[in-house]
């Protein structure tokens, strides 16, 4: 399996298996099948809600620990210095681990900068081997990179054909900060299954849209989660190995690209005024 350097060392997975959306009841064996089926990596979130799943499936895939990458995520609920603490510590209770190789802020709204210290802190004692940043766009992640110690090794951002994040993998780069796409697939929006310039290139191949994709993604250096609960999809989604794209089909691909994310808009203020509404609903001491 390929992977890429952080920029503090750690060697990361470039694809790795995403849980968003599995059921806690669920997420114990597809996380288990993934893990039998070649992944390595496992990327999951407190607002999940199947961190205990994850841990589960690890305990019981007989895969050593240090062979396994798992990315879990600071929610805003546990948003700030004493609040992110405790939740690190609950997150490596949850997963049954003594460390987490990746650790993101998940959204750019209440305290981060408290977060990002808690997580800093515990990169320095152990518990986290790399700590990084989720939907943190522009100006947001420029204020934090530059005002941080420790420069965030990840951003994970809506990536997929459709909105290639050109304009931030430059911005990124000069920190060393590595772009992992979630959505890789688009989750299926605009057509994705079904684009043609996609099929044309994969009948060429003997592969599917989603490989393709991934196949172009991973090329570009980008980290990706694609989530499936199908075993056969798992093992196609790992397939990329064993074909090439050209700089004609590269290209092809890249001119699908809308420069615009079609799920969710981390820069609209309407989106961060309904996180942070929904964050208050279950945090009474913050209204």
């Amino acid at each position: 399996m390929r992977t890429l350097t952080l920029n503090n060392g750690v060697e990361m997975p470039l694809i790795g298996y995403g849980v968003f959306q599995i059921a806690p009841n669920e997420c114990e064996q597809h996380v288990l099948d993934a893990i039998r089926a070649g992944y390595r990596s496992i990327d999951t979130a407190q607002a999940y809600y199947n961190e205990e799943g994850v841990g589960n499936a690890v305990r019981r895939s007989g895969v050593p620990r240090e062979q396994l990458f798992l990315t879990t995520k600071v929610w805003i609920s546990n948003a700030g210095d004493e609040r992110a603490a405790r939740s690190i510590d609950e997150s490596l209770r949850k997963l049954q681990t003594d460390y987490i190789d990746l650790l993101l802020i998940h959204q750019p709204f209440g305290d981060y900068y408290g977060t990002y210290r808690a997580m800093e802190r515990a990169y320095k004692a152990g518990k986290v081997r790399a700590i990084g940043l989720s939907n943190f766009y522009d100006a947001r992640f420029i204020d934090l990179a530059e005002n941080m110690e420790v420069k965030p090794a990840v951003v994970q951002l809506e990536t997929h054909v459709f909105c290639q994040q050109v304009k931030m993998r430059e911005l990124v780069k000069p920190y060393g900060t590595h772009l992992m796409a979630w959505g890789p697939l688009a989750q299926g929006a605009n057509g994705f299954f079904i684009n043609e310039t996609l099929r044309a290139i994969g009948a060429k191949y003997g592969k599917d849209n989603a490989q393709v994709a991934l196949k172009f993604l991973t090329d570009e250096g980008i980290i990706a989660i694609p989530k499936t609960t199908h075993k056969e999809r798992m093992a196609s989604n790992l397939a990329l190995d064993d074909f090439e794209l050209t700089d004609e089909e590269r290209n092809a691909i890249r001119r699908l690209d809308g420069g615009k994310p079609l799920a969710a808009d981390f820069n609209d203020p309407a989106l961060a005024k309904f996180l942070l509404d929904y964050d208050r609903q279950f945090n009474p001491d913050k209204r």
